[in-house]
Order: structure tokens, then sequence, then C-alpha cells
């Protein structure tokens, strides 16, 4: 994580199959793990604690913001206008929907802290609006 790796999965299967079929026990005979068999939860749970915001946004993606026009926010360094508040709007949706009690603890720590490196201030008035919201049952928000 320290190197820039922006995307890792949690709780995620990539052989053939591997979600219509439990894997086998195997013998504990090898010397290191070549998995991470955490939930979901776990994974989240250590980002936080580790000072990570753990984001499940795809609004680039369905905005269409690809390729160029991803590019051309970039450049104009307003990316961090998206990035950042969407990050902290689809973490809150997890933990409202998923998350276990210490994870929604440090997680709804890290978000108040977080909502102070908004450096755009309608940006973050809209975002708190919208957490509150999100806590309201409503979901898919994003910029």
């Amino acid at each position: 994580l320290r190197l820039g790796v922006s995307q890792i999965s949690g709780a995620s299967k990539t052989s053939v199959g591997g979600y219509a079929e439990d894997a086998p026990e195997e013998e504990e005979t090898s010397q290191f793990d070549v998995s991470d068999n955490r939930t979901l939860d776990e994974v989240v749970n250590w980002l936080i604690k580790l000072g990570y915001i753990p984001s499940f946004c795809t609004a680039c993606y369905r905005e269409g913001r690809t390729g160029d026009r991803f590019m051309d926010l970039c450049k104009k360094k307003q990316i961090g206008n998206c990035c950042h508040p969407n990050a902290l709007m689809t973490l809150k949706e997890y933990l409202m929907d998923y998350a276990s009690l210490d994870t929604k603890v440090v997680g709804t720590d890290l978000i108040l802290r977080e909502l102070q490196n908004i450096p755009n201030e309608k940006v973050r008035k809209i975002v708190i609006q919208r957490l509150k919201d999100i806590r309201n049952g409503e979901r898919d928000f994003r910029f």
C-alpha cells in the first residue's frame, strides 16, 4: 500500500468456479501463504486502522469519466473533488449496510476526521448532507 497500490481485494476468489464450490482443505505444510482469507470486513477494518480510506467508488466509470475525460480532471487537479468525497460516501454506505460494530466505530471516526480534509467548502457541505442522507437510508450518491 505504501508503494501506491490503489486497488486490492477483500474476500475475493480468483479461481474458476471459486464462488460456486468450497475450496478443499489444504495441508498445513507450506512455508508461507499465497492468499488472504480474511473477510471483507477484516480487510476494511485493517485499512482504516492503517489510516487509509477504503473506497467502493465506481463513479468515474458510471459517469463516463474514463480516458481523456478522467485525465483532464487529473491534469486540472480536480479529481480530488470527486475521489475523496466519493470514497467517504461509499465507505459510509458499507459501514451502514455490512460492517461489524468495530469497523463501524473506526470507520465513522475516520470519516469525521477526513471531512476536514475536503478543501472545497461547497463540496464538504454537500458531503456532510449526503452522509446524513445515507444514515437515513438513501444510497448511490456520487460526484
